[in-house]
């Protein structure tokens, strides 16, 4: 979708719908106020030119957002949207532009492209009219960071005999202006990854992908890790049914690492990023890792696999071992990992944790900031011993019936070396059940992907703890 700004009136553009927040702009535009009070969330008032829509919105940019989504899905033939600019709104007019150039975009998403036969036709362009040019470049921006949201989305929604392990590989590798390499977790002695991508027939992969832009300075590098396990059974703790069907899920935290990559290189963000992600199916089989099996992980420490299906955490292990040792000076590591974050938060927020609090505040800023709500959570050196293992360095779980996000930070923190880290827990957020009534609807979200980029950008400004 091609996503533009003019400063001309909507209905001047030939457009095959007119769209506008419901006061006094549809007013001006011909909506009666019944039209405007019928909007709910949207009114289609016809005209004797272009058909018009009356949106109904919370008047900030979280509305603005979900109002523009809506009017793409309204424009049911394809084609041009043309949204009027409301300047009575108490939202600044670049931030109305940013908003409404991400919602367009994420509102043209196209989450049935399995079915048989040709795709429905879509919106193609949305223009924002009343605006200056100096608009213009927010709108690229906003859009072209949405265009990276759904490349998210389109993964996690893929089944997961597409995107296996290799599948994601393949899409990885595609990315422009970005390298990337495909590790075989044996051959490379990431002994956790191997364990648990052991139970597949499917092979391990660890999946690094690097944005070194020329003239970038040799510090900060920011690393990204992201869980990658394309489909997750449980293993030898089998979920069940109802939690198993959304397993295809368990990898959208490397999809926000992987579409966070490809919008970073296409900004051209002058900053070293690294992206690792460890990709694997957590399948039940014979060579399944089994309760009570000790692992030896790529940074030296054993495991006592406690729990086979905290399997999240081993994986991410490794990999941030890994990431580390590449140079990462500063880390940042998204999961789907525990079902207690989604108990505590729903599908809104995500959880931050961190040693650093002011890490920690710099992810949840940039999570806020961008759209991927987050929630800063404690992480307390008492958890620790809660991981102590009586044969091996660690154990995978506390075996408590509480502090299960806590324990799983707890965890990862063993393995993320010296310097700024930060896990976030997106468990809630990566896939909706259903329609929470913004933007994206039912389905994947690209969580993580905003995030990461509004970190990576401040980062290249210089703004970060």
């Amino acid at each position: 979708m091609d996503v533009e700004v003019t400063p001309a009136d909507p209905y001047a553009i030939g457009g095959d719908l007119v769209a506008v927040a419901a006061g006094a702009r549809s007013s001006e535009l011909g909506a009666s106020e019944r039209a405007i009070a019928d909007a709910d969330p949207v009114a289609i008032v016809y005209t004797d030119a272009a058909p018009l829509a009356v949106v109904a919105l919370e008047p900030d940019v979280e509305g603005l957002r979900t109002a523009a989504a809506r009017a793409v899905r309204a424009c049911r033939g394809g084609g041009t949207v043309a949204w009027a600019l409301d300047a009575s709104l108490p939202v600044p007019v670049d931030e109305q532009v940013r908003a409404l150039a991400e919602g367009a975009v994420i509102g043209g998403y196209e989450g049935r492209r399995w079915r048989s036969g040709e795709p429905p036709r879509g919106v193609e362009r949305f223009v924002i009219c009343g605006g200056g040019e100096q608009l213009a470049p927010v709108a690229e921006r906003a859009s072209l960071v949405a265009r990276w949201i759904n490349a998210a989305r389109e993964l996690v929604d893929a089944p997961p005999n597409v995107i296996s392990p290799a599948g994601l590989a393949e899409r990885a590798a595609a990315l422009p202006r970005v390298t990337v390499q495909a590790i075989d977790a044996s051959e490379a002695g990431l002994g956790a990854l191997a364990a648990v991508g052991g139970s597949s027939p499917q092979r391990p992969l660890l999946l690094v992908l690097k944005h070194e832009p020329a003239g970038a300075p040799d510090g900060p590098r920011l690393g990204l890790v992201g869980k990658a396990v394309t489909f997750d059974t449980g293993g030898y703790f089998l979920k069940p049914q109802a939690d198993i069907v959304r397993q295809k899920a368990d990898m959208a935290g490397g999809a926000a690492v992987v579409a966070a990559l490809g919008a970073i290189a296409e900004l051209g963000l002058p900053l070293s990023v690294t992206g690792v992600v460890p990709a694997c199916e957590n399948m039940l089989s014979g060579s399944a890792i089994r309760p009570t099996d000790v692992i030896e992980t790529a940074a030296g420490l054993t495991v006592e696999v406690t729990n086979p299906d905290a399997e999240g955490r081993l994986i991410l292990a490794d990999a941030l071992w890994w990431a580390r040792r590449d140079g990462a000076t500063h880390l940042v590591d998204l999961a789907t990992l525990t079902g207690a974050m989604r108990a505590g938060m729903g599908d809104v927020y995500a959880g931050v944790f961190a040693g650093d609090d002011s890490w920690r505040d710099a992810v949840v800023a940039a999570g806020n900031a961008s759209g991927d709500l987050a929630w800063p959570w404690p992480l307390h050196p008492r958890y620790r011993p809660l991981i102590d293992s009586t044969v091996a360095d660690l154990r995978n779980t506390a075996g408590k019936s509480f502090g299960f996000p806590i324990v799983a930070a707890t965890f990862l923190q063993q393995f993320a070396g010296d310097g700024a880290w930060a896990h976030v827990d997106m468990l809630g957020t990566a896939l909706l059940d259903e329609d929470r009534g913004d933007a994206f609807g039912r389905g994947a979200t690209g969580y993580g992907v905003r995030m990461l980029v509004e970190l990576a950008t401040r980062m290249a400004a210089h703004e970060y703890p």
